[in-house]
């Protein structure tokens, strides 16, 4: 079965057939980097990574692009705030995003490119874009010429008669006010590079389209990044870089957001929740289920309680796991994932479904386990840990090893030590041969929503 996907630029699922045989190549819109990731930031980061993870799975040699904004209109007025200087503010941020991905289980990206390393490429695609009639100089700035690249606005499917164009400060000189910067002039106090039309620095859009030339060439397989991206990021870069004589992207995929309220998760509007944050309050691994697991199109409504939701869910894998693992030693993976969990990625990426079929199969290795059939328990949680490797969150992967079950940030460690101190109460009890006393402490355990097991290694609670 070939992966199907659904391709913005389509509006529908289409199968996938990569430019190059066994190969894919990927460029994704990454950070902006004026402030710290929220959870809705770091989401777009972690779709990509499981659909860049499948792609490996089904044998494709993966190269995947991440590039960093580094210079943008937000980062100069933070700095300004702040009184520091702009590339301090960007880079503090780059490494919080880097830092976030990593701690989430991200794969680096093969190349990441920042915008300001990339001038020489940016002054090359204006250069050829004024020669071709698309783009002019005005007061210092560049401007694209949106009525002269006929195919404008058909990934976002407006008019352009209808359009009211976002506008810059300073942007002066435009032969029409829907006409997008690439350019522009210099400010007293900002950063400037010199150009053949006067110092200035890049617009945002430039970056995107100059960059993806320069790693992946004229054509690429898929581009992706966030649904606010469409416009005017999206349909901008499209113009650039087919004016500019590129194929660009043969598929756009776009993931959706993070909602608070049924508003999108942003700065802002003041509704945004740090990746740092979350990870004081839960482990990496757990962030990670709750952000990677639901359809990439579809959108996740924070609250505590789906957290909490997404917590208890993971420790039941989690728990089947280490059963096994104390049962009978190390399981590796098996070598192929179960058919249905790989006809649901095959799907525009199903992870809901493949998601369930993990369950499923955890269920069935628990009976096995019930039923002391070791052999049935150890193949189910071979299968398990193959389709969790494609998910990124395998528990026995050395990535989260050294996190283990309720360590990996400060809230579950608490609560960890606390269960303990009064588990071992329990076996105190055990040891006197008190057993009213230790089944007393169990039930009251239970009562508050734990599962106690009493293994050979001695007692493990988890999430009931």
């Amino acid at each position: 079965m070939s992966i199907r996907l659904y391709d913005t630029s389509a509006r529908q699922i289409r199968d996938f057939s990569p430019l190059v045989p066994g190969c894919v190549s990927i460029y994704l819109c990454g950070a902006t980097v004026q402030a710290a990731p929220h959870i809705g930031h770091i989401r777009s980061g972690l779709n990509f990574d499981i659909m860049r993870r499948w792609f490996a799975y089904r044998g494709y040699d993966v190269t995947f692009v991440r590039n960093v904004t580094d210079i943008d209109d937000k980062i100069l007025a933070k700095a300004a705030d702040q009184g520091r200087p702009w590339w301090s503010i960007g880079y503090e941020n780059e490494r919080a995003f880097n830092d976030g991905y990593t701690a989430l289980g991200c794969l680096p990206p093969t190349v990441e490119p920042r915008a300001t390393g990339h001038v020489t490429e940016m002054v090359e695609m204006m250069r050829g874009l004024i020669e071709r009639g698309h783009a002019y100089a005005a007061d210092g700035n560049v401007y694209f010429d949106v009525r002269s690249f006929p195919g404008y606005l058909q990934l976002s499917n407006q008019e352009l008669d209808n359009l009211l164009q976002p506008s810059g400060e300073g942007e002066t000189g435009k032969r029409d006010p829907r006409d997008f910067a690439m350019w522009k002039a210099a400010k007293e106090g900002e950063p400037s590079w010199e150009t053949p039309w006067g110092r200035g620095r890049p617009g945002w859009h430039l970056e995107c389209s100059a960059m993806a030339h320069k790693y992946l060439g004229e054509s690429f397989d898929i581009h992706g990044g966030g649904l606010d991206l469409i416009f005017p990021h999206h349909e901008n870069e499209i113009a650039q870089a087919k004016a500019f004589g590129d194929d660009f992207a043969s598929y756009w995929l776009h993931n959706a957001w993070v909602t608070i309220s049924g508003e999108k998760m942003a700065k802002s509007l003041g509704n945004s929740v740090l990746v740092s944050e979350m990870l004081k309050q839960w482990r990496p691994i757990v962030l990670r289920y709750y952000l990677g697991t639901p359809h990439y199109r579809s959108m996740i409504e924070y609250s505590p309680e789906a957290l909490r939701e997404a917590d208890a869910a993971f420790a039941r894998i989690e728990g089947f796991t280490q059963r096994v693992v104390e049962l009978v030693g190390p399981v590796e993976p098996a070598s192929e994932v179960p058919l249905a969990f790989a006809e649901a990625m095959d799907d525009d990426f199903g992870v809901p479904q493949a998601l369930a079929v993990v369950h499923t199969t955890v269920r069935q290795g628990n009976s096995a386990l019930t039923a002391d059939d070791k052999e049935t328990a150890v193949a189910r949680l071979a299968e398990v840990r193959a389709m969790l490797g494609v998910l990124g969150l395998d528990p026995l992967d050395e990535h989260w090893a050294a996190t283990g079950p309720g360590h990996g940030d400060d809230l579950h460690g608490v609560v960890d030590s606390l269960v303990r101190m009064v588990l071992e109460q329990r076996e105190g009890a055990r040891a006197r041969k008190d057993y009213a006393t230790a089944d007393a402490i169990r039930d009251q355990l239970q009562q508050t929503g734990l599962a106690i097991e009493d293994t050979p290694s001695g007692p493990r609670w988890t999430l009931s």
